[in-house]
């Protein structure tokens, strides 16, 4: 397989201002999608008490989210490839300002969880075409420069979350309360529908595989089925039955890896490749980075919970609370890539062993019920920053070096699924540990109490996921 650099334009390539215009499209969705994660936690309070939420449909506003969006993003970049990556995120595009209005309108939690879920089926179809978008419009130089500004994004929707989701909700604007941080999705959508129908160039892949939608549905459904009792289970009381849906889902689980082997033994293209499961480098990262997401997935939900209805924050006193991570995450971030080529996994290493410290920290601090201070949970929080800077930016690339050239691009998928389904997995486990050790009517301090229960697991996470990336690759250099 040869790594030389393509030195001309893809035959669909844009130039001048159009490329600028087409660029800043894609941009603009794959911001409303970074930016619909943790602009839900810091209006989560608020949603709570306006539709009466329990915690288990609080989690599910966050799980159902990241689960449908994990679950669509490989199928997805397969619909896109057969039937064009213009066509196919337009359409999601579309179906995501669809979604987020049926969102912002919904009367009761169940309505919001389901339309959450709508919401990433949509972003499953519209994200994986941007990096295939980029890659089929865009000249080398171009495109290198098209993806340092995705990456800017990406710090950009982690500063830009917390702090506007704080400030629509306190602005309480029309008296929308949290609803505006759906409704800020849909004029954006809209803009960006206008000019991407009109400068973004159509693309295929030459090869049109068919689709895996068995597996798709069987995996979709394995990891409900084993969510579902997680989340549930305390407010059904941990019964039998709740029990035996998370055995039926390991049984699913079962049931999918085998049809997987049945159908690449046939000659098809599976969802997961049963030949990545060989490789010890891969299934260590997956580990990982289940670890490591899940811990992350899990934290902002429930520290935006203990600092609003624990320490009498407002959401925006939140955002500005959340705002000192992010910053650290942006600080580091640049350099861990820089550096990824030659240090890799001691990055990968130092950002968990960091996040675990940050963790601690913060365990220290509300440990004994009080209410610190800004600066001393800015602190924590900025460090935690730090280490997710020097982590989660290179994790893919450690991973994706030891694995060999030709299933490169299918382990690709299957680990940015796993990242999102991680995320959900966490939001599910540690969520339930935090309102499992929340009484039936909750005092501020019971909050601070909660988040040292849970605050204990992440930093074991984190830990975990270190020793886990010891097998893998010292540096990001592509195996052959």
């Amino acid at each position: 397989m040869s790594t030389e650099t393509p030195t001309v334009a893809p035959p669909s390539a844009v130039t001048g201002g159009r490329a600028t215009v087409a660029l800043l499209v894609v941009l603009f969705a794959s911001f409303m999608d970074l930016l619909d994660v943790t602009i839900v936690t810091v209006a989560a309070p608020s949603i709570r008490d306006d539709l009466h939420a329990s915690e288990a449909q609080l989690q599910w506003m966050l799980a159902g989210y990241t689960l449908a969006l994990g679950s669509g993003l490989i199928t997805g970049g397969r619909i896109g490839d057969a039937h064009g990556r213009r066509r196919v995120f337009l359409l999601g595009l579309a179906g995501f300002a669809l979604t987020s209005m049926a969102c912002a309108l919904a009367p009761s939690a169940g309505a919001l969880i389901a339309t959450r879920v709508l919401q990433g089926l949509a972003g499953g179809l519209m994200v994986p075409q941007v990096f295939g978008i980029i890659r089929s419009s865009f000249a080398p130089a171009a495109m290198a420069r098209a993806f340092g500004a995705y990456g800017a994004v990406q710090g950009l929707a982690a500063v830009a979350g917390p702090l506007l989701g704080g400030a629509l909700v306190d602005a309480d604007l029309w008296g929308t309360a949290w609803r505006t941080i759906f409704w800020v999705n849909v004029p954006v959508a809209a803009v960006a529908l206008a000019l991407g129908a009109r400068v973004l160039p159509e693309s295929t892949a030459s090869r049109r595989e068919r689709l895996d939608t068995a597996g798709a549905v069987l995996s979709a459904l394995a990891i409900a089925l084993i969510l579902l009792p997680l989340v549930q289970g305390r407010d059904w009381g941990w019964p039998w039955w709740g029990w035996a849906l998370l055995a039926t889902g390991l049984g699913l689980l079962a049931l999918f890896a085998a049809y997987e082997r049945g159908l690449a033994s046939r000659g098809g293209l599976p969802v997961l490749d049963p030949g990545l499961l060989r490789v010890r480098t891969f299934t260590a990262g997956l580990a990982a980075s289940v670890l490591f997401f899940g811990a992350l997935g899990s934290f902002f939900l429930v520290l935006s919970l203990y600092l609003q209805a624990g320490t009498h924050r407002s959401a925006w006193d939140t955002g500005l609370v959340i705002l000192p991570y992010a910053i650290g995450s942006m600080l580091t971030s640049g350099a861990g890539v820089q550096l990824a080529a030659k240090a890799g996994r001691a990055l990968l290493i130092t950002g968990s062993l960091v996040l675990a410290a940050s963790q601690a920290l913060l365990w220290a601090l509300v440990r004994d019920g009080g209410h610190p201070g800004y600066w001393p949970l800015a602190a924590a929080l900025f460090l935690g920053g730090l280490g997710l800077g020097l982590g989660a930016p290179i994790l893919v690339n450690v991973i994706l070096a030891g694995v060999p050239g030709h299933q490169a691009g299918a382990a690709g998928g299957v680990l940015s699924t796993v990242n999102q389904i991680g995320g959900a997995v966490g939001v599910a486990v540690l969520g339930t540990v935090f309102f499992d050790a929340l009484p039936s009517t909750p005092s501020p301090a019971a909050y601070a109490d909660a988040l040292t229960t849970v605050l204990p697991w992440q930093v074991a996470a984190y830990l975990a996921a270190a020793l886990l990336t010891l097998p893998l690759p010292k540096t990001t250099t592509p195996t052959p």
